[in-house]
């Protein structure tokens, strides 16, 4: 029995884990509308939701009866299998959660555990029949099949319904406030906060406290039957409350609505979603604890797990605990989260996904359908709908971390919305999944904002479909990897729990350096960030103190693509190549703060803008014209062409010194903090500039002798051309990029104080290979 004593051991440090890695992912839940907001800060918005967290925990003990019978029927095994089933549930739940929170993608711990149990206990039936000479025709005696079928449609119907009426309720909601409203509030504020609290109080009563042991079943069946009466009340005395308060105070009732709906979201996915991170691990115990009991713990089976529990409350505090604990500490969890708010932000920025071939025809669909639609309302009605639809008419909300992701207004529709949904899916016992039903409310509100413009509708639909996507993918994962993990178990015993062990921390070792390199990238990223520059002056200098950053990169790249070319270093070539993409993305977000410069400008400072589209167009020559080198380098020994001759690896070398030497230099003058520019420096870079000209014409008549004597052959040849002429195109370009800074260069502005962590991060962006 030892071995079986130290499998539970295993399933408690997993449940552990499990905590860690599901309040990582599900925290987007329940935090999204708040920090998206700002509705207030984030060390209140932590607490407000710790304190929901605690609450919920104690209300779960009802919930864990679903991981111990719920998806298949235990009395048909015995403790040693129901072992091998939840130490390949756990395991498995462990790899996909921490795989979706390494890459920020939120997905649903209640689709992992209940699938990975079906592809468990299938596996373990499967056994079961083949070693006992059964017919495989009996194998849906063991499995409760129906509960898959209710999870499918559950995500099917969370999807379609949460999505509509969150841009349904949302947009009559903008009708009513309009993006200003500030001024409307004064008239509606009590009334919208009676409807939003009421609405959360009864989601509070229905889905939160269902599993409490405190609230009797008569109870319960007396909210069921009451609920407009419930309602009613509570919209008339919250009303009153807000009008009261409104009246002798200056509140904004929208405060109070969001984070009390951060605190029943919280509540709920505590209560609710526990079971999913300790349910089979508390399963394992039970099922020890009952067979030890009956005096032949390996045959005899698992009745007494059909039977009712009540979970200890010491189990549910810890791992409310370790819950809190990973919520104010975990890097993933932000990550998560902030993936959910860079699809429903109503600013313009850098997309998180690229677009994909489906979001296009979904978009140009949308957009047909919208046309056509707009052709039968009357001009006059959609003049009116419009201007008070008219985003440009919010007011200017700016924090210390710059303005929100969005308004008071859509993050408080969001948790009604979110709540009204699952309490009425729970009182008609509906399968809808919190996670499905937050996720796809802030999606169709954002929609109705407006907030999926023409210039980001088909990044953020692919970036919908990207998450949508990954929760099938999660189903067919966990049952998939559950069932191999138990067959494994079965057959290898403590043998294979040692090795899926040392897999599982193998792989999230990985994850974790994974996750810390696109941290770093993001952080890299964030150094061009302008969103806190109000200053034209200022603007001005930043965008080209970016652009000498920018340079330095170039030239690190460029000088490690040569290196690699040189030395044929195919490895070294792919790292490069994939470097493109980052180089791409650091020129664009230069770009648009060009175009945020040109907003804070006034009509009577237009006289250089035009430098500002040549600066644009040296910019995005600049990055084509090294993803050229690079490309071309990487596709010429990835064929397995012959490397350059020798005389051409000189003349290269020569033609890269100079390019390193003038890039150095550009950089530094475009870096400059002074409030003079450096005219002497600027004109020996022109100089310099003109001798690479001249060392370039004369490289490539030597070239040209080459092809007539053939000693170089056309891959060759063109390889060498295409490097010499890119190498002079950046130079070319690095020095319209001065010419423009020497033009609009503005003395005496106020400089820039880098971030916390920024200098770090730009000497990081300068120095990386």
């Amino acid at each position: 029995m030892g071995i079986y004593a130290f499998a539970v051991g295993v399933l408690m440090v997993l449940a552990v884990v499990a905590l860690i890695f599901g309040v990582s992912n599900d925290a987007v839940n329940f935090l999204n509308s708040s920090i998206g907001s700002r509705v207030a800060p984030r060390r209140v918005i932590m607490i407000v939701a710790s304190l929901g967290i605690i609450l919920g925990v104690t209300f779960s003990s009802g919930m864990m009866e679903v991981a111990q019978k719920g998806i298949f029927h235990p009395i048909f095994f015995t403790m040693p299998e129901l072992m091998a089933i939840f130490l390949s549930v756990m395991l498995a739940n462990i790899l996909l959660l921490d795989l979706f929170n390494t890459f920020g993608l939120p997905t649903s711990t209640t689709v992992s555990v209940v699938f990975g149990l079906l592809g468990a206990s299938v596996a373990l039936s499967c056994v079961k029949l083949y070693t006992g000479d059964g017919s495989f025709l009996t194998l849906a005696r063991y499995i409760n099949t129906g509960t898959a079928l209710v999870i499918i449609s559950g995500i099917l119907l969370s999807v379609v319904l949460a999505f509509i009426v969150g841009a349904i309720v949302q947009f009559f909601t903008r009708l009513l406030f309009t993006f200003d409203y500030p001024k409307r509030l004064r008239r509606y504020g009590a009334a919208w906060g009676g409807i939003s609290l009421s609405i959360i109080a009864y989601f509070i009563l229905i889905k939160g406290a269902k599993g409490a042991s405190f609230i009797i079943p008569e109870t319960i069946a007396w909210i069921n039957t009451h609920t407009w009466t419930l309602l009613a009340v509570n919209f008339v005395v919250f009303t009153c409350i807000f009008q009261i308060l409104m009246f002798f105070t200056r509140i904004n009732v929208l405060k109070p609505i969001i984070l009390i709906g951060t605190l029943a979201l919280a509540m709920s996915f505590a209560a609710n979603d526990l079971v999913n991170f300790i349910g089979v691990p508390l399963a394992g115990l039970n099922g020890y604890t009952a067979a030890v009991a009956t005096g032949q713990p390996l045959t005899a089976n698992m009745e007494a797990l059909q039977r009712p529990i009540q979970s200890n409350t010491i189990y549910l505090l810890i791992s409310g605990v370790i819950m809190v604990i990973t919520l104010w500490f975990s890097r993933k969890a932000r990550t998560v989260t902030k993936t959910e708010l860079s699809l429903v932000r109503q600013s313009e920025g850098v997309e998180r996904f690229e677009s994909s071939h489906l979001a296009q025809i979904i978009v140009g669909m949308s957009t047909t359908l919208f046309d056509l639609i707009l052709k039968i309302i009357p001009k006059k009605l959609r003049r009116k709908v419009a201007r008070r639809l008219d985003v440009n008419n919010s007011p200017a909300l700016t924090g210390d971390g710059g303005p929100p992701t969005f308004d008071l207004i859509r993050a408080s529709v969001n948790l009604i919305v979110a709540s009204a949904l699952v309490a009425y899916a729970t009182s008609m016992k509906l399968p809808l999944s919190t996670t499905y039903v937050t996720f796809m409310v802030s999606m169709g509100t954002s929609f109705s904002d407006q907030a999926w413009g023409r210039e980001s509708a088909v990044y953020r639909v692919t970036g919908v479909l990207m998450v949508i996507g990954g929760w099938f993918f999660t189903a067919l994962m966990a049952f998939t990897v559950s069932l191999i993990f138990a067959f494994a178990i079965s057959y290898l015993k403590v043998f294979a729990v040692i090795a899926l062990l040392g897999l599982v921390a193998f792989i999230i070792w990985r994850n974790l350096q994974l996750h810390g390199q696109r941290e770093t990238d993001a952080r890299q990223i964030e150094v061009f960030n302008l969103k806190k520059v109000t200053d034209a002056n200022l603007a001005i200098n930043t965008s080209f103190e970016h652009s000498g950053y920018f340079l330095n990169v170039v030239r690190d790249k460029y000088n490690a693509c040569c290196e690699a070319l040189f030395s044929e270093n195919l490895k070294q070539l792919k790292v490069c190549r994939k470097k493109t993409k980052k180089l791409q993305e650091w020129s664009n977000i230069i770009v648009a703060n060009i175009f945020k410069t040109l907003r804070l400008l006034h009509k009577k400072d237009m006289d250089h803008a035009h430098k500002y589209s040549q600066t644009i167009g040296a910019l995005q020559e600049i990055t084509e014209s090294l993803r050229d080198i690079l490309l071309r380098s990487y596709l010429h020994h990835s064929n397995q062409h012959r490397g350059l001759l020798e005389v051409q690896i000189e003349e290269l070398k020569q033609i890269q010194a100079c390019v390193d030497k003038l890039l150095e230099n550009a950089s530094q003058v475009l870096l400059v903090k002074r409030n003079t520019l450096d005219h002497e420096a600027i004109e020996d870079i022109l100089a310099q500039n003109e001798s690479l000209k001249a060392m370039i014409d004369k490289f490539d008549r030597n070239q040209i002798k080459r092809i007539q004597t053939e000693q170089s052959k056309t891959r060759l040849s063109i390889l060498f051309y295409a490097l010499s002429g890119n190498s002079q195109k950046i130079c070319d370009q690095a020095v319209n990029l001065l010419s423009a800074f020497r033009d609009t260069f503005r003395p005496g502005s106020p400089q820039r104080t880098p971030a916390a962590g920024e200098v770090s991060e730009t000497r990081t962006a300068k120095t990386e290979p």
